[in-house]
């Protein structure tokens, strides 16, 4: 049985400790989350009945800068999720080195039971429980699983009534109407690949042609996949909830999207006009390939599956795909993992870009954010890299150590216990 999501966070973070230099007061502080919010949300259904839904928000520090993270919806959703993520949202942060705390919220339901109406009256709950702990320079909610920019849309509209004035700076990935902003879309899956291009002469991937699995063909995993195979990758297999498909001879996943954005899972192709062999989501991640990209849900390569890996890369477009113990395996295999807090870090950089421009009143072309996420994610992946070299370690434990350092250093720069045991100034 794999460890609770925050017990494994917790022995990388431990990891990370060996490569620098933290007081244990700061190291103390670090294993608890600054706070800890649960809701219960009311909600009139189309029927006239109601429903209670359980609803979470984790601000776990802010030493750095205001929290910051995604609210998910989503059946399996609970404490021990929400606290882990938001601790690796902090980390995340710290790793691209953008101004943020960590912070994460969740909502226990599967959203395709409801109705429209249904999902806004949810939405809108959600911030009249949460409004008094969020805030532009408090706490910044994003969309995650199952949510998007319409259900920002709604959350930030219900900020503002209860505010009664607008604040476009609470909410990021809203709609571009509302003040999102420009390549928020993509910049997840964009991210990723952008991570990978700064890597991959390092990485032995250069002058040939990469092979390329993805696990969760969502936004994330087909942006990343239409970048790819723009770059001359080959896309061999994707999967979603409803299952896989694989192609030998590389897939094109902007015709595979079609089916998504019908509404359709992707193995509804299968027996179609295409031909395509069938693969389960376990399958896919045993496929002989250059580049794995779990880009699902948390906890999919574990000690139960990891020493039938077999990709040269781990691209981790997921938060926490990958267990403590499944890490350990695939490093002593010689593969090497990308880990999430920088991966798919694309997100929220691109949030706080479009946090910036609400600030300033100032937008910012399509262009322009690519360029300005590309040069500072690919300075963090060369990063990360160095340090994971000179130390001859993981790369999630050379990018946990960089982040924890950064982090450390905005907490211990207003005193230790060193500092304070003096006696004079």
């Amino acid at each position: 049985m794999e460890m609770p999501l925050f017990s494994s966070a917790l022995k990388q973070f431990d990891q990370a400790l060996k490569l620098v230099k933290l007081h244990p007061n700061t190291q103390e502080l670090l294993r608890h989350p600054k706070n800890v919010y649960m809701c219960s949300i009311p909600v009139r259904m189309d029927d006239g009945s109601l429903r209670v839904f359980k609803g979470y928000r984790v601000q776990f520090d802010d030493s750095r800068g205001p929290a910051k993270g995604g609210i998910r919806f989503h059946p399996n959703v609970n404490l021990d999720e929400v606290q882990s993520l938001a601790f690796w949202m902090m980390l995340k942060c710290a790793v691209v080195d953008i101004p943020y705390g960590g912070g994460k919220g969740g909502v226990e339901v599967n959203p395709k039971d409801l109705s429209r109406l249904e999902l806004e009256r949810l939405s809108r709950g959600y911030i009249n429980s949460v409004a008094d702990i969020i805030g532009p320079d408090r706490d910044i909610p994003a969309p995650d699983v199952y949510t998007n920019d319409t259900v920002m849309a709604w959350m930030a509209d219900q900020y503002y009534i209860i505010k009664r004035q607008q604040l476009p700076g609470v909410i990021t990935g809203k709609p571009i109407a509302m003040g999102g902003s420009q390549g928020r879309g993509d910049a997840t899956g964009r991210g990723g690949f952008y991570v990978l291009e700064a890597l991959r002469e390092k990485l032995g991937l250069k002058g040939k042609t990469p092979t390329v699995a993805i696990q969760g063909f969502g936004n994330a995993g087909f942006h990343f996949a239409r970048l790819a195979a723009e770059a001359g990758y080959k896309i061999l297999a994707v999967s979603d909830s409803g299952g896989g498909i694989m192609k030998l001879d590389g897939l094109d996943p902007i015709a595979v999207n079609e089916i998504k954005e019908g509404g359709k899972s992707v193995a509804s192709l299968l027996g179609g006009a295409v031909k395509y062999d069938a693969v389960s989501n376990e399958a896919l991640l045993e496929l002989d390939v250059d580049i794995l990209v779990p880009a699902a849900l948390e906890d999919q390569l574990t000690k139960a599956n990891a020493a039938k890996v077999k990709a040269k890369v781990v691209l981790e477009l997921a938060n926490g795909p990958t267990s403590f113990d499944a890490d350990q395996m695939l490093f002593d295999k010689g593969i090497v993992v990308i880990p999430d807090i920088l991966a798919n870090a694309g997100g929220v950089t691109v949030s706080y870009y479009e946090w910036v421009q609400n600030r300033i009143g100032e937008y910012w072309s399509e262009r322009q954010v690519h360029e300005k996420l590309k040069e500072k994610i690919s300075r963090s992946a060369i990063e990360v890299d160095d340090l994971r070299r000179s130390n001859n370690c993981r790369m999630r434990t050379a990018a946990y150590g960089l982040a924890v350092q950064r982090i450390g250093n905005a907490i211990e720069a207003k005193g230790t216990q060193d500092y304070f045991s003096q006696s004079r100034h």
